[in-house]
């Protein structure tokens, strides 16, 4: 009989903060879905107000809202020149009245309103001071705000060689990245076209005539050539608003480097993404000369429909946005592996909405067939499986956090062993949860989910941020070779393969 391993939980938990905002642009009319805003109208009152009436209202706003934003009067400045263009020509406003203006288009987003969950963790890039046998993460996690809307922030902190688990203080002003325009994968844009049944002659004529990876400006050339040929293309103007619609689902971000790590937030950019940044699953991502990137996968809604996303980064002050296709990205849960096996990528994946699988590509933006190699099997995972974030390699093989939904909708956190040179066998089951909500990890905005991103590994301990509740992170430790030793081999236990026991309890052991 296999023993539970020894779960830890720590006295460390992320609670929301509903004081953590930022400012956005705000357009009367628009808030809740209109198409027509009262713009002009504001700005014509704004105009007219006596000039005692500006200066007093600006103090009061200043004197209320400076504090808890690192420059308000830059933000009142920019959002004023993003509605300058309703001022008549003959209007000459004072500064006071110019921040007012801006103010008036501003409000207040609160990040963390409703819940903080579904974390994922990574070895920091800079170790650099860093006490001895201790090591330094990041801790990216799903912040839920207004309207259910999701962001992408923060944390860092160190882990101890036994487990501790110390979170850094959090920068006072949170931050969203400025966004410019993305890179684009020639394979990315036929496998989206192909999809739409687009992928002819005409986006041929466009795609074809350039590197695998290419600039905006280097697709407008290529379109403005299509269109110019309409007379004997006539789905050319269709087609180019085709390639503009997949272009804009790439872009990137940077943050200002003075900004603390857990002030930047990653905010929704593109219409696919208007209505939240899901679920992103980091990995530290080795290439075969030793280089070091960082990528997750993530998420985006737009309030009917999900479609999957990458990000790139080699610091966390520079992110690269770009979409992923193919069949086996169709739903959430894509997860990558840290290194390419056999010189493919590799992802875990549940397409189908209820098996583990893993797929392999060429490339990072196109995922096709996948493999299932497990299906729900235990009364704790009757209703559906997912991956937990990317693989761990261990000397077993691939460590794989699950997720399981049973009963009452009672998420659950198992794993999995897979081959690590063949991830489509798996080895190595838990046949029960790893971890389960305990009574009072049970209450919350959707109560008895226990559910992480990514766990990371520090010698023989593994590191699990968890989501409770959909409300709340906490965090769980354990020894990874107790783990290792827990499991039963992929078979029913009636039909057990002896060789593959041996191999996981032997190499979980250090024997």
């Amino acid at each position: 009989m296999k023993s539970k391993p020894s779960i830890q939980r720590r006295a460390v938990h992320i609670v929301p903060d509903s004081s953590r905002v930022v400012a956005l642009l705000f357009v009367a009319g628009q808030e809740l879905g209109g198409a027509e805003s009262r713009a002009s109208n504001v700005v014509k009152r704004i105009v007219s107000l006596p000039e005692v009436d500006v200066k007093r209202r600006l103090k009061e706003v200043v004197q209320r809202f400076a504090r808890r934003h690192r420059d308000i009067a830059a933000v009142f400045a920019q959002h004023a020149e993003r509605v300058s263009n309703r001022l008549d020509p003959s209007d000459n406003l004072s500064q006071e009245r110019w921040l007012l203006l801006g103010a008036s288009f501003t409000h207040e987003y609160s990040l963390e309103a409703a819940s903080v969950c579904n974390p994922s963790m990574v070895l920091h890039p800079d170790q650099s001071g860093v006490p001895e046998g201790a090591a330094r993460f990041v801790m990216s996690f799903r912040a839920v705000g207004e309207g259910h809307r999701s962001s992408i922030g923060f944390r860092t902190g160190l882990v101890s060689a036994e487990g501790e688990i110390t979170l850094d203080e959090r920068g006072p002003f949170p931050m969203i990245g400025t966004a410019r325009d993305g890179i684009f994968h020639r394979d990315v844009f036929h496998a989206r076209l192909k999809a739409m049944g687009q992928d002819g002659e005409s986006s041929a004529y466009v795609l074809d005539e350039l590197p695998l990876i290419f600039s905006i400006e280097e697709l407008e050339v290529r379109l403005e050539l299509l269109v110019s040929e309409h007379d004997t293309r006539q789905d050319a103007h269709m087609i180019a608003s085709q390639h503009r619609s997949i272009a804009a689902c790439s872009y990137g971000v940077t943050f200002d480097q003075v900004d603390d790590l857990s002030e930047r937030v990653l905010w929704p950019v593109m219409a696919a993404e208007s209505h939240g940044m899901e679920d992103a699953r980091f990995v530290r991502f080795t290439e075969p000369d030793g280089s070091i990137t960082y990528l997750a996968t993530y998420t985006a809604f737009d309030g009917a429909h999900i479609s999957q996303q990458l990000l790139r980064t080699d610091d966390f002050v520079t992110f690269d946005a770009s979409p992923v296709v193919g069949a086996a990205s169709l739903n959430k849960g894509l997860a990558l592996f840290p290194r390419r096996i056999d010189g493919h990528f590799a992802a875990l994946t549940r397409y189908d909405r209820e098996t583990n699988a893993v797929c392999f590509s060429d490339t990072l933006g196109h995922w096709g067939r996948a493999i299932t190699f497990q299906i729900p099997e235990w009364d704790w995972e009757v209703i559906q499986l997912g991956n937990c974030g990317s693989p761990i390699e261990t000397e077993a093989g691939w460590l794989v956090l699950t997720h399981a939904v049973g009963p009452m909708r009672t998420y659950s956190i198992g794993a999995v062993l897979l081959d690590l040179h063949d991830p489509k066998k798996m080895i190595a089951s838990l046949k029960e949860p790893l971890i389960t909500a305990t009574p009072d990890e049970q209450d919350g905005y959707v109560p008895n989910v226990v559910y992480t991103c990514g766990a990371m590994q520090h010698g023989d301990v593994l590191v699990i941020p968890y989501g409770v509740a959909d409300a709340r992170i906490n965090f769980a430790t354990l020894s990874i070779k107790e783990l290792l030793a827990s499991m039963i081999t992929a078979e029913h236990p009636t039909r057990i393969n002896k060789v593959h026991h041996r191999r996981v309890e032997d190499l979980a052991l250090g024997h």
